[in-house]
């Protein structure tokens, strides 16, 4: 694994967190928290195109962005700092073996953070009982619970 790769696995990881650090944290919103800071990576390479080797100035911001999407996540869903994260590994990792496929279609980076979301998702979770779930299961109760307030909101 090169030098690059290693760098666009790290800003997967950091655009996902911070994200969700700004979202939450901060309480700013997930669009403000993905638009706010992905305008200010875009910015940067825009104006100091020769910061960094050309492969990077071309993939850091695309990476960032898409993993920026990752930060987004309700913390109903997802709430560990370290499953962000890896949601983001899998993101940039997803990026740089698929990128060319993706080539030309609208929604790629969405597409993937959304992949990438659902991966982790499905992975074994430990419940606070001790009971071994996973988080697909977690996903379909959050589902599932929305709609019943959403109904119970029509019929009011």
């Amino acid at each position: 694994m090169g030098v690059n790769t290693c760098i666009l696995l790290v800003v997967g990881i950091i655009g996902a967190i911070f994200t969700f650090f700004v979202n939450e944290k901060l309480g700013q919103g997930p669009v403000r928290s993905s638009a706010g800071l992905s305008l200010l990576v875009a910015s940067f390479f825009l104006l100091f195109p020769h910061s960094l080797d050309a492969y990077l100035v071309k993939n850091i911001p695309p990476v960032f962005i898409g993993s920026s999407f990752i930060g987004m996540v309700s913390t109903r869903l997802l709430s560990s700092y370290l499953k962000i994260g890896l949601a983001g590994i899998i993101f940039a990792s997803i990026y740089l073996n698929t990128s060319l496929f993706f080539n030309g279609y609208g929604g790629a980076l969405g597409t993937t953070a959304s992949i990438s979301l659902l991966v982790v998702l499905s992975l074994p979770v430990l419940n606070l009982r001790g009971n071994l779930t996973n988080g697909f299961s977690q996903l379909t109760k959050v589902i599932y619970n929305s709609r019943n307030r959403i109904n119970k909101t029509d019929a009011d």
